[in-house]
């Protein structure tokens, strides 16, 4: 590797042109920011750059021999594309160096209005392995911006079998969750954090219990509150990792703060290349770094699992609180009836929705089928102490689904290193011994992998952060034959893009909805008794956090280690499901629900939309904002049940016959 100062970019944020030009004296290479349109902090009016602000900011960047990168790096509404389409013409005309993008809706469009803007891959992104990198390449991208949740060691790999430019965050504020894999602030308070306004709920304070005796189990109380990403101390070791834009956090900080983090992360920069084989960090400097830190240090995922002690376990240097806890709403508020009644449904078309069910276990799946899912999805992943399906499991559950007239879809996991994308790559030469009707991914690595490797149609799931009707057309344009929309979106959104788009849309109508996916082991941080040897069978039983409204979000862990986050309350649109009739399929999660509360699920969810014995008067209209109705299950028996008659009586075992 060619060790010299052009090797490396030091890469600083700035909000304001204050920040801006402090970023740019105080030694960075290239300086990112947002104008005020279309990017990831928007919670202060004062921040953010005016086009005229901008257009002087590449002027001044450029006369100095700086780069300029504009943050757009949010998802983007079918409302909004009119002025995407403007602004995209703007940005040409002022010719930053780089876009940084999340919505495959502004790749699209650069395409399509033949703009010359050089494109960056948001973290947001999830990008995560090497065919994902690769499927981008194709378009353009030109830099990747990796997930925090990757180790240097990924980062050396995916370099080295991609070629492409590498930026990684060395400094800064950092979400618990994996990228892009966070609804909760976008549900519960419409504020999303795809979009640029995240309450950070990962900031709150939990108490940590047994699901079923709820027995606190812990002390702490900020048991997500990651501390923050520093990197000074191992600046080596990410020049031999190939890291190209070494990425500080924060665009909302004032200029004194970001000129102090820029200028020492300079110094540190070239200390090193003045003298690779003598350097070593000035502990007087380091010292006065640390002493005015805000929060705690972490180097995160960097060199190894994160621990609890890189967690901000007590709140106390905590800057501020954006947000608390509160109750999550119902399907009966008044307010989400008042709501609900003032909306057109989704114009109808010529056939009512499929009914999808997802879920994690055969005996669910059979219990779907028997009740009325016309498709199923099996597989991806699986919540212990559930087993992943076996190759039997499949063979058997394929042929029982198309003896039943039912489809059957391979799901696949939401986040997928490259570890696990060799697992999939197994399972496709295993599939011409099964009857699968498509495959269901959800993210480009995935996608890219059953485009080379399976013929199988294929479907694209939520972490997509499917968000208007051009990102649709992308998706199709991959070959996708259907979308689910994203669940952050509000009722005017779905409608939007169901009768905009030229791609079949999924919307999720009930069901058990991840508010946070994370690489970190809650369990193992704050259980007493945790051993990895001792007790791994802790794994299998079922733990949440409490939020300060006493709210309670179960924890589930899956056979690959992700810890699942779920919103207190599941999904229910029950009420209001003939507004959705427009769409493609209506959808269930049932991951991690038994197979008798699947079956009795299916069966009301099969009644409604047939027209059996649905009581009108449940409720009308669907909801305005991204506060998605929520309901919580053990309701289901006392409300739904009301409203059908008859549910198919199941067996209580079943054969097999493998």
């Amino acid at each position: 590797m060619n060790l010299t100062k052009k090797s490396v970019e030091l890469l600083a944020p700035a909000g304001t042109w204050n920040a801006f030009t402090a970023a740019i004296n105080a030694g960075a290479d290239a300086v990112y920011l947002g104008g005020k349109f279309f990017n990831m902090r928007v919670h202060k009016n004062d921040f953010n750059l005016t086009d005229d602000e901008l257009k002087n900011a590449v002027i001044f960047a450029h006369e100095n021999n700086k780069k300029i990168y504009i943050t757009l790096n949010n998802l983007i509404s079918s409302e909004e594309i009119p002025i995407l389409k403007n602004y995209l013409q703007f940005l040409e005309k002022i010719q930053p160096d780089a876009l940084i993008v999340q919505d495959f809706a502004v790749i699209q469009l650069i395409h399509e209005l033949n703009l010359n803007l050089p494109i960056h891959a948001s973290v947001m992104m999830n990008i995560n392995n090497v065919p994902a990198v690769n499927f981008l390449k194709n378009f353009g991208v030109k830099r990747i911006v990796l997930g925090r949740e990757l180790n240097l060691n990924d980062v050396a790999i995916i370099k080295n079998k991609t070629g492409i430019e590498v930026e990684y965050f060395v400094h800064g504020d950092m979400c618990i969750a994996v990228s892009g894999q966070c609804n909760h602030s976008g549900v519960i308070f419409g504020q999303s954090g795809s979009r640029g306004r995240c309450f950070k709920p990962c900031r709150w304070n939990w108490k940590f219990i047994d699901e079923s005796s709820k027995k606190i189990l812990d002390d702490f109380s900020h048991k997500t509150a990651l501390n923050d990403m520093c990197m000074l101390r191992n600046i080596p070791d990410m020049i031999q990792a190939g890291v190209n834009s070494f990425k500080i956090e924060g665009r909302m900080r004032p200029p004194e703060f970001i000129a102090r983090i820029t200028s020492a992360y300079r110094k540190i920069i070239d200390d090193f290349f003045a003298d690779p084989t003598g350097f070593s960090i000035d502990e007087n400097f380091w010292k006065n770094f640390y002493e005015n830190r805000v929060r705690n240090f972490t180097t995160t995922f960097a060199f190894q699992p994160p621990t609890k002690n890189d967690i901000g376990l007590d709140g106390s240097r905590e800057p501020k609180f954006f947000s608390s806890g509160i109750v999550e709403k119902s399907f009966d508020d008044d307010e989400v009836k008042k709501i609900f009644s003032d909306e057109f449904p989704i114009k109808k078309s010529e056939k009512k929705p499929n009914l999808h069910v997802r879920v994690s276990t055969l005996d669910s799946a059979i219990s779907a089928i028997k009740n009325g899912a016309n498709l199923i999805y099996v597989g991806g992943e699986v919540f212990r102490p559930n087993k992943p399906f076996s190759l039997k499991n499949f063979k058997f559950i394929s042929d029982f689904a198309h003896e039943n007239n039912v489809k059957i879809i391979l799901n696949t996991p939401r986040v997928t290193r490259d570890k696990i994308l060799n697992q999939l790559h197994e399972l496709i030469k295993n599939l011409k011994n099964f009857n699968f009707d498509g495959v269901i991914v959800s993210n480009l690595g995935t996608l890219n992998l059953f485009k080379n490797f399976s013929d199988l149609p294929i479907y694209a799931d939520i972490s997509f952060n499917l968000f208007n009707e051009i990102s649709a057309d992308f998706l199709k344009n991959q070959g996708i034959v259907q979308a689910a929309a994203s669940i952050e979106m509000s009722f005017a959104q779905v409608k939007s893009v169901v009768e905009n788009s030229n791609l079949p849309i999924e919307i999720i109508v009930h069901g058990s909805t991840e508010s946070m996916i994370c690489e970190h082991n809650f369990i193992k941080f704050y259980h007493p008794n945790y051993d990895d040897f001792a007790t791994p069978e802790l794994l299998d039983k079922h733990f949440a956090f409490v939020d300060s409204a006493e709210e309670i979000h179960s924890i589930r862990v899956d056979q690959f280690g992700y810890n699942h986050i779920f919103f207190a309350k599941d999904l229910c649109l029950l009420p209001y499901l003939e507004k959705f009739f427009g769409a493609a399929a209506l959808r269930i999660d049932a991951q991690d629900y038994s197979a008798e509360i699947t079956g009795l699920t299916t069966k009301i969810y099969r009644d409604a939309i047939d027209g059996k014995n649905f009581e009108k008067d449940f409720g009308q209209g669907f909801g305005n904002n991204s506060n998605n109705v929520l309901i919580s299950l053990s309701n289901i028996n006392n409300s739904c049940m009301n409203s059908i008659n008859g549910l198919e009586q199941m067996d209580d075992e079943y054969e097999y016959n493998f």
